[in-house]
């Protein structure tokens, strides 16, 4: 599996900070300061020498007309993501077939189907032999076992115990419920200190044990902890096809904020991801 490679580009006009996706074939500019116009040009040379057909800019709400004039497409945003700013994905596609999505309707289904979910009961409590752990380095091969049964193609790396050890390294918090000896359910939050947000990612859970609302519990717990330590920005992305992964997401109070085209190759396909956004300290949304 290609690593990506993360870049800091510093002209006279500008700076940025951008991922080279060789895994997803898309160049994604995650950060900028100064000329966005110089900004882009250079994303696009960047797009063309790496061979990819999807670029992505975490752009901020500021710019929504400019990024529209050069022919990008808005895809979503996330309230809050640089230090009380919001963010806004903008993509421009580089091939038609990149670009065309078969199950749009489908997906669309599926948002409204979630949207009719009843409020869930406030406390979860999955069976005592299940055993709820914050993930150490210790962790790590019992963690790659985990996402390499439930994953067949993965955006990044995780069926490698030293990507887990460098993710923890840098900062992701990882929970997990242990059951018999074996994780058998596990996600994270990738914080990003800087500007005080974290993505609920690397979400999974064996199918035999599905039936208890692991994933909830993990997600609350990891809340918990980035309230703590001062991250109030919580956002994550959702397969688009997964009802359960969604219905998850919307029943912890999360807002569906938009889709992402034929983002990552996950699972077993090039796939649309949802993006969900929660304000950690807002007061619920249900009943209003």
């Amino acid at each position: 599996m290609h690593l990506g490679k993360t870049m800091v580009l510093s002209e006279k006009e500008y700076n940025m900070t951008v991922y080279l996706d060789k895994q997803n074939k898309r160049v994604r500019v995650e950060d900028y300061l100064g000329s966005l116009s110089n900004v882009i040009d250079r994303a696009e040379e960047l797009v063309e020498s790496e061979k990819a057909d999807k670029l992505i800019i975490k752009g901020r709400r500021e710019h929504f007309t400019q990024l529209l004039e050069r022919g990008f497409s808005f895809e979503a945003s996330i309230e809050g993501f640089f230090l009380g700013s919001d963010c806004v994905f903008f993509s421009k596609f580089f091939s038609d077939e990149r670009r065309t999505s078969p199950h749009w309707v489908q997906e669309d289904g599926i948002i409204k189907s979630v949207y009719h979910l009843a409020e869930p009961a406030q406390k979860l409590s999955p069976p005592k032999d299940y055993v709820l752990k914050k993930m150490t380095e210790t962790d790590a091969s019992g963690l790659s076992a985990l996402y390499k049964a439930v994953f067949q193609i993965y955006p990044t790396p995780l069926n490698d115990p030293d990507y887990i050890v460098k993710t923890m390294k840098e900062g992701s918090i990882y929970y997990g419920f242990v059951h018999d000896g074996q994780i058998v359910s596990a996600a994270s939050a990738e914080v990003n200190f800087f500007y005080k947000n974290a993505e609920m990612t690397d979400c999974a859970t064996l199918k035999e044990h599905r039936k208890h609302g692991l994933m909830k519990v993990l997600l609350a717990r990891l809340e918990d902890e980035l309230i703590e330590n001062g991250v109030y920005c919580s956002y994550s992305i959702a397969r688009a096809l997964s009802f359960g992964m969604n219905a998850a997401l919307y029943q912890l109070d999360y807002a569906y904020r938009g889709r992402l085209v034929n983002n990552v190759y996950i699972y077993d396909k090039i796939e649309n991801m949802n993006v969900w956004v929660k304000d950690l300290v807002k007061p619920p949304n249900f009943g209003q």
